[in-house]
């Protein structure tokens, strides 16, 4: 495992630069899913330092080394402007932590019910999520297929344009499967 994380050592982000940025994960609590709590901080990652999003793997919600080490190696090999970008990652002291782009205005679920989002937004919103998808869904994107299988409104978050992007990638999966079964068809 260790030869396989060399190839990721330059988004790697030290756990005491975390604990500051969030107070020893005390407050600033954004959001909670599968994976753990989300925390916003101010932090220096692989490309400067900004607001960012810190996702805290609690291993009491069933998730673990698994899901950590995929969403660190699928993730850091997509870029598209529809997707949340991976910024780091820390594995220090039984720590998994996953570092993201930070998207100011929140999920999506949060303004639907609202006067917030104009038509003109909302039907923008749809086509950022459809080139998000069609990105990872098209091999030539990304060289390799991947499914998101968790595609609803509180997956999808806006930044302070408006501008629509993929998160919560813990269940990304590779189409390998389908690939291999399509091929003995």
């Amino acid at each position: 495992m260790a030869s396989f994380m060399k190839e990721f050592e330059h988004l790697k982000i030290h756990l005491e630069d975390l604990k500051e940025a969030t107070n020893s994960f005390g407050s600033k609590v954004i959001g909670a899913g599968g994976f753990g709590k989300v925390y916003e901080g101010e932090i220096s990652h692989s490309k400067g330092r900004s607001i960012v999003a810190i996702k805290r793997l609690n291993r009491e919600f069933g998730q673990g080394d698994p899901e950590f080490l995929k969403e660190i190696m699928m993730l850091s090999r997509c870029s598209h402007k529809n997707l949340i970008y991976l910024l780091g990652y820390c594995d220090e002291d039984g720590e998994k932590i996953l570092v993201y782009e930070h998207a100011c205005n929140g999920s999506l679920d949060r303004h639907l019910s609202s006067n917030v989002l104009t038509w003109a937004q909302r039907l923008k919103i749809c086509l950022d999520v459809a080139k998000g998808l069609q990105y990872l869904h098209d091999h030539r994107g990304t060289q390799q297929r991947i499914l998101h299988r968790d595609i609803k409104s509180a997956n999808i978050l806006l930044d302070y344009k408006w501008n629509a992007k993929l998160w919560d990638f813990q269940k990304l999966d590779q189409l390998i499967t389908n690939v291999v079964f399509l091929s003995l068809m």
